[in-house]
């Protein structure tokens, strides 16, 4: 009997005889190796043409619907809790937070390069990141922030500007900033409703921050800007 035909040999052969088993198989003299063999091939065949009991798509159907509803159960019980990763910075006066997905490079400070008959207070130019030219704005003007006269309280004694580069849908922008803390971590359910103030527009909330290992009596309030929001916005204004 031809044991490729044969469905008893298919299902077992490779178990007791073959690699698995005892390989006292003739056949190994040959394939040296059960995945080699064509009974091993037509097993696999046989496997994958085979046909599929009545309930079981409906099996299927069930088990994934199930899994579906759990995972959003899940994600909807961890919504109120879910941590949220900004990058905070200062601008004048004012503590600031942008979402961290769109910051794409921190840089020292650049030449600024007006264009003729489109600079104004909110597009200050183009600047030169990695060799690429990218747009420049004056955050501080298109959140209407008022110029700092007395002294600041700052986190280092040496404090210097960088240059944020964001990116967001395909639209990239540059604008300063007075002075980068860095990354920080807190949950939404710690945002509060942001009071009247001239960067009421752009905030979704605040929060209060402590800056790691610093000594300063008391924490900063910090403004969570809506980058979608402020994406928009410099889209319409700018370009």
């Amino acid at each position: 009997m031809n044991p490729i035909a044969t469905p008893l040999n298919i299902e077992r052969c490779w178990n007791f005889i073959g690699i698995q088993g005892d390989r006292s198989c003739p056949q190994l003299a040959i394939y040296t190796h059960c995945r080699n063999c064509p009974v091993y091939s037509t097993a696999g065949r046989h496997l994958l043409e085979r046909s599929i009991p009545e309930d079981y798509r409906q099996e299927w159907t069930e088990l994934l619907a199930k899994s579906r509803a759990d995972e959003d159960s899940q994600i909807s019980h961890a919504l109120p809790t879910t941590q949220m990763t900004v990058v905070i910075f200062r601008l004048q006066r004012e503590w600031l937070a942008l979402s961290a997905q769109i910051f794409k490079e921190i840089s020292p400070p650049s030449v600024i390069h007006t264009l003729p008959h489109r600079s104004n207070q909110i597009l200050r130019g183009l600047v030169s990141i990695r060799g690429e030219l990218l747009l420049c704005i004056s955050l501080s003007h298109l959140l209407n922030l008022e110029v700092a006269d007395t002294a600041i309280q700052t986190l280092s004694p040496v404090v210097y500007s960088r240059m944020v580069v964001l990116e967001k849908a395909g639209k990239t922008w540059v604008f300063a900033v007075d002075e980068l803390y860095g990354i920080h971590r807190f949950h939404r359910d710690e945002l509060q409703d942001a009071p009247k103030s001239l960067t009421q527009t752009y905030t979704k909330g605040l929060f209060h921050w402590q800056p790691d290992g610093k000594q300063i009596e008391r924490s900063h309030s910090v403004s969570y800007l809506d980058d979608e929001l402020l994406f928009t916005t410099l889209a319409r204004k700018v370009l």
